[in-house]
């Protein structure tokens, strides 16, 4: 068993489990740079680790994640595919082992679109997906533009992305995003119990397994991610964006009338 502890990322690796939980509940689990840079080197351990065979990706009973922090995103924001969102995502779609991940209440953001690339999601009956790109002026991140059409068919995918429409636990489950809604003080629990199982099973079957479900994915979701990516960097410095984070921060509705 070993355990490592950074201020807002807490890792526990157990019985061939690593947990990565998010740990910024005063900050509803906004993601900073730091935060991407710890997964994505988390990610790559974990990878090289023989005795680790699963991921579990959890937050608290109350919330997942609320995305990018604002602040650390606007003074730092992703300059090149080399900066720690991007590192973290490409990591997050290669990883050859499983990924679980519990979900309970609001999963914004990157907090919704990395549920995509997991192989296992549970979540809480408070959880809450939202993807609210377009309403920041900016595009849809990690292939969510590929990904989201193939599992939520066009015209769901259209309102997720399009409108920025949340959709709750019980839509996700229809549409495959999840495995099981549960209550969110079991959420956890559950996804340890099923990253266990998996853990107990012999790593060259999990990993081939999950190789023949996802071949012929990853060069188009890595495609995606890179197209993506370098639209999202133009558009953050477009008024648009500008106007949309500027409200934010001064809580108020954005005026796009004249973008």
């Amino acid at each position: 068993m070993s355990e490592a502890t950074t201020q807002d990322i807490l890792i526990h690796t157990e019985a061939g489990v690593c947990t990565i939980t998010f740990n910024r509940v005063e900050k509803k689990n906004s993601l900073t740079q730091a935060m991407y840079a710890t997964l994505a080197d988390t990610l790559g351990q974990v990878e090289a680790d023989a005795t680790t065979r699963v991921v579990v990706f959890q937050g608290d009973p109350a919330i997942f994640s609320a995305g990018n922090d604002i602040g650390d995103f606007l003074n730092a924001p992703p300059a090149t595919q080399e900066s720690p969102v991007f590192r973290f995502l490409r990591a997050l779609a290669g990883f050859s082992k499983p990924i679980v991940a519990a979900v309970c209440g609001p999963a914004v953001g990157i907090g919704t679109t990395m549920l995509f690339h997991c192989d296992l999601v549970y979540a809480g009956d408070n959880a809450a997906f939202s993807m609210p790109f377009v309403n920041l002026g900016l595009c849809p991140e990690a292939a969510s533009s590929l990904l989201v059409p193939q599992m939520l068919g066009y015209h769901r995918a259209a309102e997720a992305l399009l409108l920025g429409d949340p959709f709750m636990a019980e839509a996700a489950l229809e549409v495959g995003l999840v495995n099981r809604v549960v209550p969110p003080t079991e959420c956890n629990t559950v996804a340890q119990a099923q990253a266990r199982k998996l853990a107990a099973k012999p790593l060259s079957s999990l990993v081939e397994t999950k190789r023949l479900m996802k071949k012929g994915q990853l060069a188009p979701v890595l495609e995606r991610m890179a197209e993506e990516g370098a639209s999202f960097g133009r558009m953050l410095r477009e008024p648009a964006a500008r106007e949309a984070f500027t409200a934010f921060m001064e809580k108020r509705l954005p005026d796009f009338s004249k973008v």
